[in-house]
């Protein structure tokens, strides 16, 4: 919520979306946010492809969206437990697809043109420092996709 605040007068005028933790987004949700989108930010617990039914996913056209940044793979006791829980029904090629090198790819399949993505598990305040970077980099100065990337592998 800082983050959309800070930056409110900037882009974020034309921001849609689900913020907080008291609902989870249902499908129908997930597939009007990404399709109507020209940059999509997922920030949440476990991994992204664990909220999105992948058959839904494949069969989506989202050209429109130039960027995706997921900013997933945070890890708390609670989510830990779901996710377990939600894995125990998926085989173990489902579980491999929900990983970030499968998931770009399905993304970039569906249209997407750039995608930004953890490649293993964070914690809370390293994503939150990631997404300070970020909106900093992008909305702020101005700077290009792949400028950005670089500062957060520093």
């Amino acid at each position: 919520k800082e983050i959309l605040e800070k930056y409110h007068d900037l882009f974020t005028l034309k921001w849609d979306g689900v913020v907080g933790n008291i609902r989870v987004p249902s499908q129908a949700e997930w597939e009007q946010l990404l399709t109507n989108c020209s940059a999509f930010l997922f920030y949440g617990m476990e991994r992204f492809m664990s909220h999105i039914l992948l058959n839904r996913l494949v069969a989506m056209n989202i050209p429109k969206c130039h960027l995706i940044i997921l900013l997933d793979l945070m890890r708390s006791k609670q989510s830990h437990q779901r996710i377990t829980k939600s894995d125990i029904h998926k085989s173990c090629l489902r579980i491999g697809i929900e990983r970030p090198p499968e998931t770009a790819v399905l993304l970039s399949l569906t249209g997407v043109r750039s995608i930004i993505a953890n490649q293993w598990y964070t914690t809370l305040q390293e994503n939150a420092e990631r997404l300070e970077i970020l909106s900093e980099s992008l909305l702020n100065v101005g700077r290009t996709t792949g400028q950005t990337v670089h500062i957060l592998q520093k």
